[in-house]
């Protein structure tokens, strides 16, 4: 089955956090099992088309590297949420992120680099040595260090949907961004308020 994922949080480990989503109401798992997990990083540029290859031929030769890095990214995922949800306002929060962050940072050694894309953008890349699963959460917790370092947390938003999971990068600038995507979310506020407002005249007028 092929994978299809949304990038819409502006930034890569919010775009992470989101392979946690909401399908017709129904939440679901974009990384469900580890050919998915590469799949997400070859789309989003952490991971180029020979090195994926390279690592599922190592997963069908240790599938138990595979399950237990799988395992280990829905770790890092489920407490980059909560960085993203309750970071601004809840210090354990922030440091157990942190804590998790130096965990990932701190177990793998590696080359790190800066590679041209086929569309002649930049992408900063980390090449392990050694356990080829060890490093693929690097880029991810590297993301989520830049956030802390730079201060992003306060630009950090929920989708306004209740019922959607999604977090992103408030880069607007005045801030007042409210949905993960107008074409579904505000769309779908859009015809709710719609909707409202065409009962009430309807209530009015039989008034």
């Amino acid at each position: 089955m092929p994978h299809s994922f949304v990038f819409l949080g502006e930034r890569l480990w919010l775009d992470f956090v989101n392979t946690d989503d909401l399908h017709r109401g129904v939440r679901t798992d974009a990384l469900r099992d580890f050919d998915a997990l590469l799949g997400w990083l070859e789309a989003a540029s952490v991971l180029d088309a020979e090195r994926a290859s390279g690592i599922r031929r190592r997963a069908q030769q240790q599938p138990a590297g595979a399950t237990a890095a799988l395992a280990d990214a829905r770790r890092v995922r489920a407490v980059l949420r909560a960085l993203a949800e309750r970071g601004i306002t809840a210090n354990d929060v922030r440091q157990n992120a942190v804590r998790e962050i130096n965990r990932v940072l701190g177990r793998s050694a590696g080359i790190r680099r800066l590679e041209g894309r086929p569309d002649g953008e930049f992408v900063r890349s980390f090449v392990p040595v050694g356990d080829a699963f060890a490093g693929l959460m690097i880029p991810v917790v590297e993301s989520a260090a830049d956030a802390l370092v730079l201060g992003e947390l306060l630009r950090v938003r929920r989708c306004a949907d209740q019922r959607c999971p999604r977090v992103f990068f408030d880069g607007t600038k005045n801030g007042r961004r409210r949905w993960c995507d107008m074409t579904s979310c505000g769309n779908r506020a859009k015809a709710a308020r719609h909707r409202r407002k065409l009962t009430e005249d309807r209530l009015v007028v039989s008034r």
